[in-house]
């Protein structure tokens, strides 16, 4: 089924159950009024919101009316915790090459996370608030998941069977604070500010066979400017999966129902070609993030050349199924001065 969270002049917005096109929704109030409600409560509610989704689909919903993504909150307004992991090796490897410093080995077997700002999630066309231009504004498109209850020194296993629903996220970067707050070794504040959602948020049985052992196997569309920049494939270069990311998180602690671990930057493993001196790499499914495109242009020619996001720009997310049909709406924002 698909979720979305309504605005309605609360914090927490209005839960209401959205048909598997997008076309039509339905308020869920006679059930619950939360999305926090339900996961809090998922085995006794989700089998009820899956009988209004049905009715949806099958247009016998006699309170149905036109779904409007303008309408929409990110689908869980505030979350109890959002963590956001670094699960593509390869955006890792580029950024690092590209400044000349190596991968240490133990990325490769112990995933990076970091621990994100969740009292203040912003939905899919809200505008992207930044103070000033200079702070290297840059978008990041990715896939997240919301966690029912967890347990502490979970496996990766079990974890996947935690994972309650899946959106897509703009995680937005300020990459010019990034380096000073690295430098203190507490690691992202300031450099990180409001992360966006998509629209609605689904369950994994709506991806089919595309949600294969935690991975999502769909691209993931990023439109800078009207100019589509990244067709990046979300599941084969994903080096953990979601499962492994959520143990990672429940390792010394209990991971509680609403929690909201992302992906990371979506990236794909470029092409080489030629040999030597003449080898050069290029990268055909685009990029999901301005900062990965600045490492690709430093690689390929020495220098970056892309600026990052200036006020007046718009980014748009999306993931579309194997036909065409937009599974989750698309993110759609632009970046205006605060």
């Amino acid at each position: 089924m698909k979720l979305a969270t309504y605005k309605d002049g609360s914090r927490d917005g209005q839960l209401v159950v959205v048909s598997r096109d997008l076309q039509t929704a339905h308020y869920a109030t006679h059930i619950a009024n939360r999305l926090q409600q339900v996961l809090d409560d998922w085995n006794y509610l989700s089998p009820q919101l899956q009988d209004v989704f049905d009715a949806l689909n099958s247009n016998k919903s006699r309170h149905a009316f036109p779904f409007d993504t303008a309408q929409c909150m990110a689908p869980l307004p505030r979350a109890y915790q959002w963590a956001d992991g670094s699960a593509y090796l390869n955006h890792v490897e580029l950024v690092r090459q590209a400044r000349g410093a190596e991968v240490p080995e133990s990325f490769y077997t112990d995933p990076l996370m970091y621990q994100g700002g969740s009292d203040d999630f912003v939905g899919p066309c809200d505008p992207i608030v930044a103070l000033n231009e200079d702070m290297g504004i840059d978008f990041e498109a990715e896939v997240a998941v919301i966690t029912g209850d967890l347990p502490m020194g979970c496996t990766a296993e079990r974890a996947l069977d935690g994972i309650r629903l899946l959106m897509l996220a703009n995680d937005v970067s300020l990459r010019n604070l990034i380096p000073a707050e690295l430098a203190k070794g507490f690691g992202f504040v300031q450099s990180k500010p409001a992360t966006a959602f998509s629209p609605v948020a689904v369950t994994p049985d709506e991806l089919g066979d595309a949600w294969i052992k935690g991975r999502v196997h769909l691209p993931l569309q990023s439109t800078w400017n009207g100019r589509k920049v990244g067709m990046c494939e979300a599941g084969p270069d994903m080096t953990f999966h979601f499962g492994q990311l959520i143990a990672h998180l429940c390792k010394t602690r209990n991971v509680r129902a609403g929690s909201v671990i992302g992906s990371g930057t979506v990236s794909n493993i470029g092409t080489t070609k030629g040999t030597g001196d003449k080898a050069r790499t290029d990268w055909p499914k685009g990029y999901s993030c301005i900062a990965e495109k600045r490492a690709m242009e430093t690689i390929q020619d020495g220098a970056a050349a892309t600026e990052f996001m200036r006020f007046g720009d718009t980014i748009r997310i999306e993931m579309k199924s194997r036909d065409g049909v937009s599974v989750f709406g698309a993110i759609e924002q632009e970046l205006v001065k605060g």
